[in-house]
């Protein structure tokens, strides 16, 4: 699984999130949790489409497994590390809510902790290896997930 990219392991959370939907009896959303769904699905494409465009705009390496070229700090990057895992976050988020399944919940949180605890300590031992102090300074201006430490 080292190689699975993430918009793979999306593409697969989504089918498994439809699949459980359908196949497993669950608690229903309501309904104004299912409308709210579409934002939430609109901006996590957003925001992920938006810093994928910035990462070729800049000409810098976006495949998770490579070597990273540039440290972005503009745009989303200046308030979150990792814009485009936020919005692949609230992407199924979105796709969750929207299908109205509690049990559908289980594709975000299974992303959440994939990001967390493997892609993201994967890509951040990258950058500070190709970056040293100056992503160790942006590490301490900027949170992980979501907000500036200043």
């Amino acid at each position: 699984m080292q190689r699975l990219l993430p918009p793979s392991l999306v593409t697969l959370l989504i089918v498994l999130m439809v699949a459980l939907s359908f196949a497993v009896s669950s608690p229903a959303l309501p309904t104004v949790v299912r409308v709210l769904g579409l934002p939430v699905l609109l901006a996590g494409t957003i925001l992920t489409v938006r810093h994928a465009r910035l990462f070729d705009a800049v000409g810098t390496n976006i495949v998770t497994f490579n070597d990273p070229e540039k440290l972005v700090r503009t745009a989303a990057f200046a308030w979150t590390r990792n814009p485009m895992y936020l919005g692949f976050t609230l992407i199924l988020t979105g796709i969750a809510m929207t299908l109205g399944s509690a049990v559908a919940l289980v594709g975000p949180a299974i992303f959440f902790m994939a990001a967390d605890r493997w892609y993201i300590p994967f890509e951040e031992r990258r950058l500070l290896s190709a970056f040293g102090d100056q992503y160790v300074r942006y590490q301490s201006e900027v949170r992980r997930w979501i907000g500036v430490s200043r």
